[in-house]
């Protein structure tokens, strides 16, 4: 009859000391090191020609901004110096905003559709019709809009105006909207939608109350992207909003002014004043942009709260 030796605890001294890291532990340790430092200098790589293009056009712009800039309409005259971009800035905005009150909630309420209810052939035709709208050119929209809202032959005959430009820069941000807001509420946890369901919510309940609330930033920054693209779009306005030198408040009837447009005419002319305004037009977009993503993400996170 065999007698088990007992088994002696280890002592202190025989246990490896907490502070002691293994080979294993100082390898992970470079690893990310080394990552972090590759990470920084790609931010870094990122950043700075972002500055330089923001300050380039800051200082191009600095002789043209003042409060006459946004208060004024542009002088009949490019070589006349003074008046602003008025007419512009009140167009842009006009067609921008008309154009996120259809395209938002609507590429939201699709982007539900596809996450929470498509799953056979429908979902796969609009997945793949909205891909393929994200990589339309925006000058194809613009003939789309065209020749079915602004000419007479064929179309509805509205004529150059805010609704035309308004539809046009609709079509661009949709598949932005649809694409970003299907993937932020893929990357919600299914968890949460268990816990909802568990707690006897129906699925729009819990797609309303619980899925879009989680997903709320990333669905606010797929908005403020497609908004950046629709108030920095030109070549569609070019065939439905024409342009115009003047503040115009009618949806159809009569070309609307845009900031873009404006910046393609001031460049496109020799004179010193106009080209000035041209510089401090694309400023002016530049600040929008900034200034809707802050309200935006502000927005977002008091809803949050």
């Amino acid at each position: 009859m065999s007698v088990e030796t007992p088994v002696r605890p280890s002592s202190p001294a025989d246990r490896p000391s907490l502070s002691e890291k293994t080979p294993n532990v100082r390898r992970r340790e470079l690893v990310s090191r080394v990552m972090t430092v590759v990470l920084g200098l790609t931010v870094l790589a990122a950043i700075i020609p972002l500055v330089l293009l923001l300050w380039q056009v800051f200082i191009n712009a600095l002789p043209a901004l003042s409060l006459e800039f946004i208060t004024q309409v542009e002088p009949l005259s490019y070589r006349e110096e003074g008046g602003g971009y008025l007419h512009g800035i009140v167009g842009t905005l006009y067609m921008t905003g008309i154009a996120a009150l259809v395209t938002i909630p609507l590429g939201i309420l699709a982007a539900i559709y596809l996450t929470e209810y498509g799953g056979g052939a429908y979902a796969n035709i609009v997945r793949f019709f909205t891909d393929v709208m994200t990589g339309t050119p925006s000058v194809f929209v613009g003939l789309a809009v065209y020749a079915l809202l602004v000419s007479g032959a064929g179309g509805l005959g509205l004529g150059f105006g805010t609704l035309a430009g308004a539809t046009a820069l609709g079509i661009l941000m949709l598949p932005i909207v649809v694409r970003s807001t299907e993937e932020m509420l893929r990357l919600v946890p299914e968890d949460l939608k268990n816990a909802s369901y568990g707690l006897g919510a129906r699925r729009w309940q819990t797609a309303l109350r619980v899925t879009l609330p989680a997903a709320a930033p990333g669905i606010t920054t797929g908005a403020i992207l497609a908004v950046a693209r629709g108030a920095g779009e030109t070549a569609p306005l070019i065939l439905t909003a024409l342009g115009a030198r003047e503040v115009i408040g009618s949806l159809w009837g009569r070309p609307q002014a845009d900031v873009g447009l404006l910046m393609v005419d001031g460049f496109n002319q020799p004179f010193q004043a106009g080209i000035d305004r041209a510089w401090a037009g694309g400023f002016t977009l530049i600040a929008i942009v900034l200034i809707l993503s802050i309200v935006a993400r502000f927005v977002a996170r008091k809803s949050q709260v």
